[in-house]
């Protein structure tokens, strides 16, 4: 039988009389028996390749066939960008049958949430943070919302995978829907076995379409030296269509949408800190706009449907193989036209990697993705949530619930010992630590694994802007600061530092707005990459003229050599140049006997050359984790210290890579 026979009939008349498809793609078709089946699977596929209606369809055929209940669905998300525009989508394909979708994230009116707890819907669209909000609420029926649900559907599960909010998704489908199917979706991952059996149990399956070659793409790299030089070539490029551009942090996003007003060209704006109605106005933009700059940070990244989106830029380069993948994804959807992707680098670092992160895609090489080691943090934060949950548990059932998170009785002890977790009899309840740190807001705090800084609320008049960090907010002439909010500039007016609002008016001088957060370090392999760049004599036919003189002018200083790495003598001491990572070089310095720095190419010291060749070939072996983490995670407070220093060991050192290097020779040359 034809897999498409195999879907309700309802449903097959639809898609070819309603929707006039005429088939349905690879993936969609290889889909439907596994999932008609029951098995866990994982469908792989680039951007674009329909992974959403393969997963969809044969779930809405089932909710047919069976007339399940509501909810029958939880669609899990990790953007409510992407919730947004898929909830358009899925509430078009529901209403085809008869069924519903609805959202419910932090958007999501009052008013609204309480409809669907009058009316739950077929399929709920969510986040897990907000899946976590409705398990503690009282005011949810639990049952009502999650007693029948028999689907979960994962979005973006690489994205999830990658850091601590997948260990989090995790806790709370095991509470909210432990025997539902799951179905995971993910651009394409380096070992999608390993994504698969670490989101679901057996019986599992990966389902993907034969991958399309590397060189059916257009990708060009160029230097421009700065955001405004980039600006420039983004105003006199292609001019007529519509460009979206990724800058990896939100004050660089910013900086060049300010740059592309200034020159005419229309340009919206979206990052996690502007306020959702200008996050929508990019959103729309991607649908209704032609000539224009779309102007985003990752947020844009993953499967939001961008239309006939002509042109993706990347402002400098992203920090893994697979980001710059979902971008260059983001391009080539109209029938013969090409995947594109043009880099304008603004410095040598930037242009190294966009180098290097080329030839690795054209290697056919991509990260697996690999969950953050030792979660121990999230250990912490499901004995608290779990107990508001059920108010109070035994110890042992407690337990229970958290036996797939690491050292849990160790976890537990230190709480109840540290007055986070109290005891009446046998059971056990909420502590007066726990009330003191996050009662406020209702324990809104617990909800996610990861800490936000406190950020100020911008208005002008009765619009939210969006949301800045103090020290956008203080001049050193003590004139009032000018922020950068979607590109354009607003002079501040008032502060209420208490309740952390800002007023603010239109501006015609330069504005600047800055945020707190810490870069990606990268890959050992992305940096042998870069090494490897450094090392090649051929010039790369994917770069600008200008692209060209500056790499060759790089490439002239002694940084690399083929067969090891190199130690340079310099006029403050010492740079030992490994191409290792930054988690690399922090485990190869660990134990050294003086001070050093380093980034992710190199490691400096104030010391001769000789005492550095001593350090570097000293014994290289594991070492006892610190007592302390450099960074420390949310609900450090819950952890004794040896349990942050084994989470810090775990995330801070790469231990592997480091024993790579020490074993590679070092040559010594002049700086």
């Amino acid at each position: 039988m034809n897999p498409f026979e195999r879907l309700h009939p309802a449903l097959q008349h639809h898609i070819v009389n309603s929707l006039e498809w005429r088939s349905l793609r690879p993936l969609q078709q290889a889909a439907i028996g596994p999932i008609l089946g029951g098995e866990n699977v994982l469908l792989l596929a680039p951007t674009a390749g329909g992974k959403t209606e393969a997963a969809f369809f044969p779930v809405l055929s089932e909710i047919l066939r069976h007339d399940l209940g509501a909810v029958s669905v939880l669609y899990v998300c990790p953007l409510r960008a992407l919730l947004n525009n898929l909830e358009q989508r899925l509430s078009w394909y529901c209403g085809m049958v008869g069924r519903s979708a609805r959202l419910w994230h932090g958007d999501v009116t009052q008013a609204d949430k309480a409809r669907t707890l009058r009316e739950p819907p077929d399929v709920l669209l969510t986040t897990p943070e907000s899946i976590e909000a409705m398990l503690i609420s009282t005011r949810v029926n639990k049952a009502a919302i999650f007693g029948r649900v028999r689907f979960v559907i994962c979005d973006e599960l690489h994205a999830f995978a990658a850091d601590d909010r997948g260990w989090h998704l995790r806790s709370v489908l095991a509470r909210a829907a432990p025997s539902a199917q799951r179905i995971g979706l993910s651009a394409t991952v380096g070992d999608p076995e390993g994504l698969l059996s670490w989101f679901a149990p057996e019986p599992r399956r990966v389902v993907a379409p034969i991958a399309a070659g590397p060189l059916d793409a257009e990708v060009a790299i160029d230097y421009v030296g700065s955001v405004e030089n980039a600006a420039t070539v983004i105003t006199q490029l292609h001019r007529g269509e519509k460009r979206l551009v990724f800058a990896d942090s939100r004050s660089q996003a910013e900086q060049l949408a300010s740059h592309l007003l200034a020159r005419g060209v229309e340009t919206f704006v979206s990052h996690s800190s502007l306020s959702r109605d200008e996050r929508r106005r990019a959103e729309t933009a991607f649908t209704e706009e032609k000539n224009c700059v779309i102007v985003a940070t990752s947020t844009l990244e993953l499967g939001i449907d961008v239309g006939d989106l002509d042109r993706v830029i990347q402002l400098d380069a992203p920090s893994t193989v697979a980001s710059f993948l979902q971008r260059l994804g983001r391009t080539g959807r109209r029938m013969g036209s090409l995947r594109n992707c043009l880099f304008l680098t603004t410095h040598r670092e930037s242009l190294l990697r966009a180098a290097a992160i080329e030839q690795l895609w054209r290697d056919g090489w991509v990260e697996p993705v690999l969950p953050p080691k030792y979660p121990v943090h999230v250990t912490a934060q499901q004995i608290l949530v779990r107990l508001l949950e059920a108010r109070s548990l035994t110890q042992a059932k407690l337990l229970a619930g958290v036996a797939d998170l690491p050292d849990a009785d160790r976890v537990l002890a230190h709480m109840r010992a540290s007055g986070f977790v109290s005891n009446d009899g046998p059971l056990l309840m909420i502590g007066p630590e726990t009330e003191r740190l996050w009662a406020g807001r209702n324990y809104m705090e617990l909800l996610s694994v990861f800490d936000t800084p406190e950020l100020f609320a911008v208005r002008h008049g009765p619009a939210d802007l969006g949301y800045v960090h103090e020290l956008s907010l203080r001049t050193r002439d003590g004139r009032p600061a000018v922020v950068l909010l979607a590109g354009r500039p607003w002079r501040v007016c008032s502060v209420d530092w208490k309740r952390h609002l800002v007023d603010v008016e239109t501006a015609e001088e330069h504005g600047r707005s800055t945020w707190l957060g810490s870069s990606r370090p990268f890959g050992f392999e992305l940096c042998q990459a870069m090494r490897k760049v450094l090392g090649n004599d051929k010039t790369n036919p994917r770069f600008t003229q200008r692209a060209t003189k500056e790499m060759a002018s790089f490439c002239m200083e002694p940084l690399v050599d083929r067969e090891g790495t190199m130690l340079l003598e310099t006029s403050q001491g010492c740079e030992w140049w490994t191409f290792g990572g930054m988690r690399a070089n922090a485990a190869l310095t660990y134990a050294w006997p003086f001070a050093v720095t380093f980034d992710n190419l190199s490691i400096r010291a104030r010391v001769s050359p000789i005492e550095l060749s001593e350090a570097i070939n000293a014994a290289w072996d594991l070492l006892p984790p610190e007592s302390n983490p450099r960074n420390a995670p949310k609900f450090a407070e819950c952890l004794p210290n040896d349990l942050l220093g084994l989470f810090a060991w775990e995330r801070d050192y790469d231990r592997r890579s480091a024993e790579t290097i020490s074993e590679l020779p070092v040559v010594r040359a002049a700086g």
